[in-house]
């Protein structure tokens, strides 16, 4: 039995295929009677460690609603590092992200695709990450629920509000503005969109653009009860620990984030109360109980990821191309909601596309490369070719052929 990291961040399916230090149990292939080798190596790295292995087929069965046996690509892991993480409770990693970020190629068909293909269910899936205000290193599982092919109503509670996935490849959707305890950040909506804004359940924080991050650090820390607070706190580096009877959540400002809504013309903003971004820590102290900060600044996106999903019933709408989100009745504690969703809002405060238009995703790079790398050669072989080629005449000047500096781009190189 292995537990299985569900990743709406990346593309492969993969399991551990040998022993590792920081995993209990793993697949062997050797011991498989229905698992195919394709000798195919493959490599995927993630913001946070990589792997390294070999892509196979093998059969599975879904416990529940989907009958029948499937063949899905499957790759057992035989190198990592960074990847599997001293008291992680899983054994490999479920990429639910579009074919286009599969490893090592897009060719090759993702655990859902082939879900969709055989089993023939719609082209939709939503996921419930519970554990809100639970310490986020604790033993066992908090539960939630992935469900493949459709919605399930119990897991929410209200309206789903939907925004357009903006580019398929990771779950890119268009981040309209933020707000602290209210407050606008006032920022270019562009900011919030630098490079991408993706909604991946394999993140464990919320994680902001630099200028984002840096605005709502700034924002939080003045509009929190909090007169000092140590930078610390804010970067990952330190906790902050309070005694075990108080409840630190009421000093701190309720976050949202302002989605595009399918009407363009309208906008809804999602909303996280501190307890889930001022999140508990196990066994630091008798008398004292620690916190983290579930926000971090990032590199290259902005990224919806537990901190904030844990707050929500996901839907992952692909036959729609849109992202569904409501609220989770699982986002509770101490019997009070720490969740939200409001609107419509009016979009007429912000520009009418705050995505830009030019995505460089790493399989354009890699054309882009090859063929400059094509053109460049190109250009050496003719060059080589021109200078081994003998003159075959010669021409005696005038004064009209002479050549000079106004007249000749080839002066002007060799001058």
């Amino acid at each position: 039995q292995l537990n299985i990291l569900v990743d709406t961040g990346s593309s492969n399916f993969a399991v551990a295929g040998v022993p590792d230090p920081d995993v209990t149990s793993y697949f062997n292939p050797e011991l498989s009677s229905t698992y195919k080798s394709q000798g195919i190596d493959v490599t995927v790295k993630y913001s946070q460690g990589s792997w390294t292995g070999v892509l196979g087929t093998d059969v599975i069965t879904i416990p529940k609603g989907i009958y029948g046996s499937y063949t899905i690509n499957i790759a057992t892991i035989l190198e990592s590092e960074n990847f599997f993480l001293p008291g992680v409770k899983w054994h490999g990693i479920l990429g639910l992200a579009y074919n286009a970020l599969a490893k090592p190629s897009s060719s090759v068909e993702t655990f859902f695709d082939s879900l969709v293909q055989q089993a023939k269910i719609p082209n939709i899936f939503s996921l419930q990450m519970c554990g809100a205000g639970l310490p986020v290193s604790g033993t066992g599982t908090n539960g939630g629920s992935l469900v493949l092919g459709g919605i399930e109503p119990s897991l929410y509670k209200g309206d789903i509000w939907y925004t357009p996935i903006k580019e398929e490849w990771y779950y890119q959707v268009e981040i309209l503005k933020l707000e602290v305890g209210g407050q606008n950040l006032e920022l270019d909506c562009r900011e919030y969109n630098a490079d991408k804004a993706i909604v991946d359940s394999g993140t464990t924080l919320l994680r902001l653009p630099q200028k984002v991050f840096s605005a709502v650090v700034q924002a939080i820390a003045r509009t929190s009860l909090i007169q000092e607070f140590s930078s610390g706190f804010w970067t990952g580096s330190q906790l902050a620990c309070w005694d075990k009877t108080e409840r630190p959540w009421s000093l701190f400002p309720k976050l949202s984030i302002y989605l595009r809504d399918e009407n363009s013309s309208r906008s809804f903003r999602i909303s996280v109360l501190p307890q889930l971004y001022i999140q508990p820590i196990l066994g630091i102290g008798e008398n004292l109980q620690c916190y983290r900060f579930g926000i971090s600044s990032s590199a290259n996106a902005l990224v919806i990821g537990a901190t904030v999903m844990e707050g929500f019933y996901v839907i992952f709408d692909r036959a729609q191309r849109r992202v569904g989100f409501a609220v989770s009745p699982c986002a509770e504690v101490d019997g009070s909601p720490v969740s939200e969703i409001e609107g419509p809002f009016t979009t007429a405060d912000v520009a009418s596309n705050c995505v830009s238009s030019i995505s460089f995703h790493e399989p354009v790079l890699w054309i882009a490369s090859y063929a400059l790398m094509s053109l460049c050669g190109i250009i050496l072989l003719v060059l080589i070719i021109l200078l081994l080629i003998p003159p075959r005449c010669q021409h005696r000047y005038t004064d009209n052929d002479v050549v000079n500096d106004e007249s000749s781009l080839v002066r002007h190189r060799w001058k």
